[in-house]
Order: structure tokens, then sequence, then C-alpha cells
């Protein structure tokens, strides 16, 4: 029986160093626990603030905490647009060769060289998960939803496993817009193509061509 995977929609979000914290909301401050996420030690904070770039702000964009290493930026393809940057697909961490934004908060400002990233599309799992659906960690697969009426299907999504994770599928508004129509919206693994877009691509081109394989 394939493991059936919930779907959390992520949107726009904020995760801040504590020095860039500090600046923007005050000499030792610390984030406001409000509620628990989904993976364990995640929360949002009461803290917002306002993201600016050349052409767009968003006021009111959540923090979550805790507090990280480097400061990032989690925004959709549509965000990134309205802001006037580019959109740079990335896995969570990596931020070399991001664009960067303004950050405005109560107290100061950030300007970031870099760390706006458009996440790429992830599943969280623990490794009693991982066994169950036969991936291990870093591999690339892909996902059929389970959404009535409007079921798609994902490429190209990693698979990220500890033992502090929960099983979820995280993808931002864009994706969710594109077929999440109920409450509890899941999916489950396809194993085709060790999950590459490319050679699904392949594929196609061959039926078209009148090859079977």
């Amino acid at each position: 029986m394939s493991l059936k995977i919930p779907i959390e929609t992520s949107a726009r979000h904020i995760h801040l160093s504590q020095q860039d914290f500090e600046i923007l909301f005050g000499s030792g401050a610390r984030p406001t626990f409000v509620k628990e996420l989904s993976q364990p030690g995640q929360y949002a904070c009461k803290e917002r603030l306002t993201v600016a770039g050349p052409k767009g702000r968003f006021e009111k964009v959540i923090v979550l905490g805790p507090c990280r290493s480097c400061t990032q930026v989690e925004l959709s393809v549509t965000d990134t647009r309205r802001l006037g940057i580019p959109s740079v697909i990335r896995q969570s961490g990596d931020l070399e060769g991001t664009p960067g934004c303004l950050l405005v908060g109560p107290k100061g400002k950030v300007q970031l060289e870099k760390g706006v990233i458009v996440a790429k599309r992830h599943i969280h799992m623990n490794p009693v998960d991982a066994m169950r659906a036969h991936v291990k960690d870093n591999d690339i697969v892909f996902v059929i939803t389970t959404s009535y009426e409007r079921s798609l299907i994902f490429s190209d999504v990693v698979v990220r496993v500890s033992p502090s994770f929960s099983l979820a599928m995280h993808v931002d508004t864009d994706e969710a817009n594109a077929f999440a129509n109920e409450d509890n919206p899941a999916g489950v693994i396809l194993k085709l193509f060790n999950g590459h877009t490319y050679s699904l691509q392949t594929w196609a081109d061959e039926l078209q061509a009148g090859i079977n394989r």
C-alpha cells in the first residue's frame, strides 16, 4: 500500500538570524511564540516584517522560529515577480547566488544581498516513513495528488529524511492553487524515471514518435 503523504501549503515567510532579528526588532529581542507548525520545533511567531523589492512590497510577512544561522525569505514565483526580483528555486539553506531584498521592521532595516528563494517542493519524512516508501534522503520523486477532480503530478520533488521530521509534503501557494480544493489534500509517490522531469519529457517525445518501451 502506498504511503499517503499530507500536502501542506507553505505561504510566504521569513527565517531570521538572531543578528538580523535584533536589528529589525530591537537589541535583545527574541521571537515570540504563537503556535507550533507541523514540523517539530518549528513555530509561527508574533513578529511580522515588510519585504520590499524594486517593483513592490509585501506587508506583514510572518516570521518563523527559531532563529537560524542565516536569514532566508521564502516566496512563490508570483511573489518574486511582484517584487521585481529573480525566481531562484532552491532547497532550504542553499543560498549562494540567490537574490536579496529589503526587510523592514519596527526598529530597523536589513538589506539582504542574498537569501530569497522559491523553495523546491519537498517531502519531510522520518526514517521509518522512508523505509515504507522505499526512498532515502535527497531522492527525487514524482508525487500524484489525490485532490478530487483536480489531481496532478508533481515532478522533481526532493525527499528529506530526518528523525526530527514529521511526514508532510510542502508546496508553495502557486503550486497549491493548481490542485488543492479540499481541506486535507494528500499525495502518493510514483516510481517514474527517478523523479526527473527531463526523463518524463523524453518518454512523451518517444510516445509521440510511436516508440513504446
